[in-house]
């Protein structure tokens, strides 16, 4: 999962003039440059966070609706038509999709059904799963909190401040599970959930971001 399998399938089911592929990029030196380059707008961020390229390719999209996704993460194939019935509703400000793995292994299936449940009982939003947006709340929001973690998490609770917010059940996204399909898999689980509740607790978490992005770094979590 790349990239480039990511803009081909965007480039398949976006219908002609429906909307804009935009890529962030900030400090790669992998060749993601040079990827984006043919298939997207590509934008050059000075903030290489996850939120500063978050923010940075929503201040150059001109559409009304912003969707955000990972760049090994697949939408559905009617996924332009979902979000605009989604926010044809006025009391809508914006939601996300379904998530599952593309991988059929035992442990990633468990792993997206707890997340699925985990996402309807708290109705928070995570960035795995397309996190959409009408432009107006984005901004009025003040897009994704410049945080080292949870900026996703963060973001989708600031939406749910500004009105109504829906998950798009059925419909699922795709994404790489490689991060949990290491021999640490059970690890990383339990980090990324005692980080949750930290959080849900109302606990900083910011000081362990420097171990979770080393654990994401190495396939632990992410």
């Amino acid at each position: 999962m790349c990239l480039g399998e990511t803009l081909t399938h965007l480039a398949a089911c976006t219908p002609p003039g429906a909307g804009e592929v935009i890529v962030a990029v900030g400090g790669s030196t992998d060749g993601t440059a040079a990827i984006a380059r043919r298939r997207a707008r590509l934008i050059l961020a000075s903030d290489a966070s996850r939120a500063g390229l978050l923010n940075a390719g929503a201040r150059a999209a001109r559409g009304a609706a912003l969707l955000f996704l990972h760049a090994d993460t697949l939408p559905p194939a009617d996924y332009v038509a979902a979000i605009d019935a989604t926010l044809g509703d006025p009391g809508v400000v914006g939601g996300a999709f379904d998530f599952e793995f593309r991988e059929g292994r035992r442990q990633l299936r468990a792993i997206a059904a707890l997340n699925r449940v985990r996402c309807r009982l708290t109705g928070n939003f995570y960035g795995d799963q397309g996190i959409f947006v009408r432009r107006e709340v984005f901004e009025r929001i003040g897009g994704f909190p410049r945080r080292r973690l949870f900026e996703d998490l963060v973001f989708s609770q600031a939406m749910r401040r500004e009105g109504r917010t829906v998950l798009l059940r059925g419909r699922r996204v795709r994404s790489s599970g490689r991060r949990f399909l290491q021999p640490d898999w059970a690890r990383a689980v339990a980090l990324i959930t005692w980080l949750l509740l930290l959080h849900t607790l109302g606990r900083d978490t910011e000081g362990y971001a420097a171990r979770y992005h080393a654990a994401r770094a190495t396939g632990g979590t992410g």
